[in-house]
């Protein structure tokens, strides 16, 4: 049996009476008061993720800017310091190895001529990650793996910035979104303020050295109580990244998904020049996809679930559900699936197979919630 690894925040987790449970190798936080008050405290104050678990290699080199561009579809040519770009590494097969954040750090910790990128991966596939860049790394560049090392916390909501601007002189309102900062912050030098969240209500991303999470976390909640700051699991991120229509790898994207017909185009740049997996992307964009990730609500109270099958009307088979879930802020069922293309348009009819019943439900835009303002 594999031993679980544990954040510096675990104690504090446990202390909490959090719902602990093994994810991606750790010992996580499902919920603390329940999913729900957790989901709406992002929405409408203020909520704190551990989100540790996470990897970070540093690509620093001379051929930095060359190695990343080969193993990512987005263009990282176009990001400047302080930038940072959603991404994803396609496999070469048409699928897709994870999807990660690829930031553009300051030149001051690179020797002349170098430029230097952290790489953001998910947890679960952090190994398959760091195996896949080395792999590919022909350049004069060398990847660093800080994950071990790095601690990480979401502070997510649209109150914030006014907890945590309590604790630093950066000006947090300066940092645009897909932007972060270096600085200061309650006592802590060096941390990376990225505006980078997966909720969809705002706020940051705090890295930093994991010696100094534990104290990060008791300033970020002692300035928070006036806004009843929250501490939130990985339940409630799951529903805040659904409701936002953002893919969870392992559920919308995986090895066998392209990222064209996940509706990743935007960060699929054909035209950039070569990268792993570009040619069969051309191929299949000439061709015309066959299906196409959708978002869906259902007309029914019960909740789709992964791999339930998707039907026509007519009950011919045309897809399947990636992800589903009670959405707490629209308090209806919602979902995203493949669907073969001609079930892919808003407003489509689609059935969703729950045993024995068939639940009416229809396509609709993403996101499904808009936040005011």
């Amino acid at each position: 049996m594999d031993i679980l690894k544990y954040t510096p925040l675990t104690a504090i987790h446990q202390a909490l009476g959090a719902k602990m449970a093994p994810f991606a190798g750790y010992l996580m936080p499902i919920s603390y008061s329940g999913i729900r008050e957790e989901h709406d405290a992002v929405r409408n104050g203020v909520g704190v993720f551990d989100v540790t678990h996470m990897g970070e290699f540093i690509v620093k080199g001379k051929q930095a800017l060359d190695l990343v561009q080969a193993v990512t579809s987005n263009d990282a040519s176009t990001l400047t310091i302080g930038q940072a770009q959603y991404s994803c590494m396609p496999n070469g097969t048409g699928g897709i190895v994870d999807d990660l954040l690829v930031y553009r750090l300051p030149e001051d910790m690179c020797a002349e001529g170098e430029q230097a990128f952290l790489l953001v991966v998910n947890a679960s596939n952090l190994a398959k990650d760091w195996d896949w860049i080395n792999q590919h790394n022909s350049f004069d560049t060398r990847i660093i793996d800080i994950s071990e090392e790095t601690g990480l916390i979401a502070v997510q909501g649209p109150k914030a910035i006014e907890t945590l601007q309590q604790l630093t002189d950066v000006d947090l309102s300066a940092i645009g979104y897909y932007h972060f900062a270096k600085g200061r912050i309650a006592g802590i030098d060096n941390v990376l303020i990225s505006a980078t969240g997966y909720t969809g209500s705002g706020g940051f991303e705090l890295y930093t050295e994991n010696e100094h999470l534990p104290a990060l976390w008791e300033a970020v909640f002692s300035k928070g109580k006036a806004a009843n700051i929250q501490p939130a699991g990985l339940g409630a991120r799951d529903t805040l990244r659904l409701e936002m229509g953002f893919c969870l790898y392992g559920n919308d994207i995986n090895d066998t998904t392209s990222p064209l017909e996940a509706g990743l185009g935007w960060i699929t740049k054909l035209k950039k020049g070569p990268f792993v997996g570009r040619d069969l992307m051309v191929s299949q964009k000439e061709a015309g996809l066959k299906r196409k990730l959708v978002g869906f609500t259902v007309e029914d109270r019960r909740v789709p679930r992964h791999d339930y099958i998707i039907e026509s009307p007519e009950g011919e088979i045309i897809g399947a559900v990636t992800s589903g879930t009670q959405s707490p802020s629209l308090d209806i069922p919602i979902g995203m699936g493949y669907v073969t293309l001609p079930y892919a348009t808003k407003g489509s009819r689609i059935m969703i197979v729950a045993g024995s019943k068939r639940l009416e439900a229809e396509v609709c835009s993403l996101p499904f919630y808009k936040r005011e303002g």
